[in-house]
C-alpha cells in the first residue's frame, strides 16, 4: 500500500506520494486541477489511499477519486492542523503531512455525507440563500420608506396591492430608480424560489424526520429539511453536546493551569445550521413553556444576545433527542416542564 497527500487549492493541487515506511516515491508535484492528478495516481499501479482536507471545493475531486476506485479519506482541517502544527507552513509541507498522517493511521477524519445527501444540502442551501437575499432587498425597501417618512397599512407590503403602492409612490428620481430596481429583483427572486420549491418537493416527499422537526414552532417544511440535511445522520453524534459543537454554538474555551476562560461561540461547523437555528429560536422563545422561561431568566441576567444563543443551544439539544428518540417538540416540552430541568435529562 502506498499513500498520497493532496493539498487542494482553487486551480491546482500539490501531491506527495510515499510508501509504508514514509519514503517519498515520486518528486512532489504541483498539478492543475484536471485529469493529471488521476493519471499520476493511477500510473503508479499500486494499491493506494489518498488523504485530502475538507476544503471549500473538495466535492469534485473526492467524487472523481471514488469513481476511479481509489480509496480516499477526507481529513478534518482544524483537527489536522492541531495534530501537525508547524511554524513553517506551505503547500508542500501540508501535502507531506497529510500523507504521513494517513500512513500512520493518525488522520482525523471528517464526516462525508452520501452524494445524494450532499446534493440535497446544496439544493436547500440554494433556497436559503435566495430567501436571505430576498429578505435583504425587502429591508432596503423599508429603509427607503423610512428615509422618506412614508408609512403604510399593508400587512404584506410585498403582496400585489403593496407592490402597486410602492410603484405609485412619489419620491425623488434616485429613490424611484432604486424602488423599481428592487421590485424587479424581488419578482425574479419569487420565481426562482417557486422553482426551487417545486424541485425540493419533487425530490423529497415523505421525510419522517422532517415531519418530526415541523412540530417545533416556527419550523416549516423547508426549514425542517435544511436542519435535517445539515445534521445528517444524528447517530454520528455521541451526545447533544457534540451536535451543538458541530453547529458552532458552544463557547470557546481557553485553559491554562487552574484558570479557565470561556469566550465567544466558536462559529465552527455548519454555518447554515447555525443560521436556521437563529431564525427558528425566535419563534420558540415567544411560546409559553420551558424554553421561554429559560430564555427570559437568562435575558434578565446576561442580555438578549447571550440569551438567544443559549436558547439556540438548548433547542439543538432538544432536537438531538427528538431525532434520536422519535419525540415531538411538545413531548420534549412536557418532559422539560415535568423535570423542571433541561429536556436533555430524558435522553440519558
Amino acid at each position: 500500500m502506498i499513500y498520497a497527500g493532496l493539498d487542494l487549492h482553487k486551480s491546482f493541487s500539490v501531491v506527495t506520494v510515499m510508501n509504508a515506511q514514509g519514503k517519498e516515491m515520486v518528486k512532489q508535484k504541483k498539478l492543475p486541477n484536471n485529469g493529471e492528478i488521476i493519471e499520476l495516481i493511477q500510473g503508479l499501479k499500486e494499491p493506494m489511499a489518498v488523504a485530502m482536507e475538507a476544503t471549500r471545493g473538495w466535492y469534485w475531486l473526492y467524487d472523481l477519486l471514488e469513481e476511479k476506485g481509489i480509496e480516499v479519506k477526507l481529513s478534518h482541517p482544524l483537527k489536522t492542523k492541531a495534530i501537525a502544527s508547524a511554524k513553517i507552513k506551505n503547500d508542500k509541507i501540508d501535502s507531506k503531512v497529510l500523507a504521513h498522517l494517513l500512513r500512520a493511521d493518525l488522520l482525523p477524519l471528517s464526516y462525508v455525507p452520501e452524494r445524494n445527501v450532499r446534493m440535497q444540502r446544496e439544493l436547500l442551501r440554494y433556497r436559503a440563500s435566495l430567501v436571505r437575499i430576498q429578505t435583504g432587498i425587502k429591508n432596503r425597501v423599508h429603509a427607503i420608506l423610512a428615509k422618506n417618512n412614508i408609512t403604510h397599512d399593508f400587512s404584506d407590503l410585498f403582496g400585489k396591492q403593496g407592490k402597486d403602492f410602492l410603484s405609485s409612490l412619489s419620491v425623488s428620481e434616485i429613490y424611484r430608480m432604486a424602488l423599481n430596481g428592487y421590485l424587479l429583483v424581488l419578482d425574479e427572486l419569487e420565481q426562482q424560489i417557486k422553482a426551487v420549491n417545486k424541485r425540493i418537493g419533487d425530490s423529497v416527499r415523505d421525510d419522517e424526520e422532517a415531519k418530526l422537526l415541523m412540530t417545533i414552532p416556527g419550523v416549516g417544511y423547508y426549514s425542517a429539511l435544511l436542519i435535517r440535511s445539515e445534521i445528517g445522520d444524528i447517530n454520528r453524534f455521541p451526545s447533544a453536546k457534540q451536535l451543538c459543537s458541530y453547529a458552532g454554538v458552544v463557547p470557546s474555551t481557553y485553559a491554562s493551569g487552574n484558570t479557565v476562560f470561556h469566550g465567544h461561540i466558536t462559529k465552527q461547523g455548519s454555518k447554515w445550521l447555525r443560521w436556521i437555528m437563529a431564525e427558528v429560536v425566535t419563534h420558540c422563545v415567544n411560546r409559553p413553556g420551558h424554553l421561554q422561561r429559560f430564555y427570559s431568566k437568562l435575558e434578565r441576567r446576561k442580555g438578549k444576545k447571550i440569551a438567544k444563543v443559549a436558547a439556540e443551544r438548548k433547542l439543538l439539544e432538544w432536537i438531538y433527542h427528538m431525532l434520536r428518540n422519535g419525540k415531538s417538540y411538545e413531548e420534549m416540552r412536557k418532559i422539560a416542564s415535568a423535570w423542571g430541568k433541561p429536556a436533555t435529562r430524558s435522553g440519558r
